[in-house]
């Protein structure tokens, strides 16, 4: 089911939860509208940035849900599908197809790890063949699953096998494997870049799409960037990349794209709460210098906001 409709900027949102550590899923709504209104074109909910694996997969169904409700045919929502347990996944895949998913995506499992394209591509493919009638990505993360296997091998496998493979969110500094998998069969596979810092590179190769966290607070940024890619300005389009890396800096100093990405959605008014254990939740002391180091690169004002 080979499907590229979906384009330009995809939004992985943060998972909302309330002080006591419950879901908070009327923020949802808001969230949508807000996503929307910055011309998101689509989320990719429970993924690393929804703190996926530390959600129960009743949870996981009941935020598909939601977003689904919310976005009410204006965003695609593609529902991540991942974990160790290959029914558990299998359930939310059926589950995201009876309940209006756009797609869904499946990262490798990382505690009992395939060994080779072939072994990840069967792992894959029951959970696929589960639901045949939406299309499936393969999310690609080595660096956070510890399984590195190259996309552009599971993909020929997945050609073959997989009716319903749609193709990659490609979140891997592989240049070389992102071309292989760009011009794989003519480019016949819809391939997402999957670093918002490193956009640039994908567009250079052809990307269609793009997925990730920063798309949440700074979409107005990344569109600036593809439409000076899309025009030929090239200097421009690299001086605004340089711009997000900087942003990507101050996410880094502060916990990373989840932890201080939750906080940022505080300061632009979407309170989406604190993180799960094992992570960390900012301290209102560091929400503070972090406010200022973003005050520092006139972060607020390249988000559009005036805070």
């Amino acid at each position: 089911m080979i499907d590229k409709s979906l384009k330009g900027l995809v939004a992985a949102p943060y998972t909302p939860f309330d002080a006591n550590g419950g879901l908070m899923l009327d923020t949802i709504d808001r969230y949508a509208d807000h996503l929307v209104n910055n011309n998101i074109s689509g989320v990719f909910v429970c993924g690393t940035t929804g703190e996926s694996l530390s959600l129960t997969t009743g949870e996981r169904k009941l935020i598909l849900e939601r977003w689904v409700s919310a976005s009410s045919g204006r965003l695609k929502v593609i529902c991540h599908v991942g974990g160790n347990c290959l029914s558990d996944s299998i359930s939310l895949t059926q589950h995201a197809q009876a309940n209006g998913a756009y797609a869904v995506g499946c990262m490798a499992p990382n505690f009992f790890k395939p060994a080779n394209a072939k072994e990840l591509g069967t792992f894959l493919k029951n959970i696929a063949d589960s639901a045949p009638e939406i299309p499936f990505y393969y999310y690609q993360f080595p660096s956070l699953t510890g399984v590195d296997i190259k996309a552009s091998e599971v993909l020929k496998f997945a050609s073959s096998s997989i009716p319903s493979f749609a193709g990659v969110k490609f979140t891997h500094s592989d240049f070389y494997d992102m071309q292989k998998c760009i011009t794989f069969e003519g480019g016949k596979y819809n391939i997402l870049s999957g670093y918002d810092e490193m956009l640039v590179c994908g567009l250079s190769f052809g990307v269609q799409a793009a997925v990730g966290s920063t798309y949440n607070f700074i979409a107005p940024l990344y569109h600036s960037l593809w439409k000076a890619f899309s025009a030929g300005d090239i200097e421009k389009a690299r001086e605004l990349q340089l711009y997000s890396v900087k942003v990507v800096d101050v996410l880094v100093k502060y916990g990373g794209s989840t932890v201080a990405g939750k906080s940022i959605m505080e300061l632009i008014g979407i309170d989406c709460g604190p993180c799960r254990l094992p992570l960390a939740t900012l301290s209102e002391a560091d929400k503070a210098k972090m406010k200022n180091d973003l005050d520092a690169i006139g972060f607020f004002e390249m988000a559009g906001l005036n805070n």
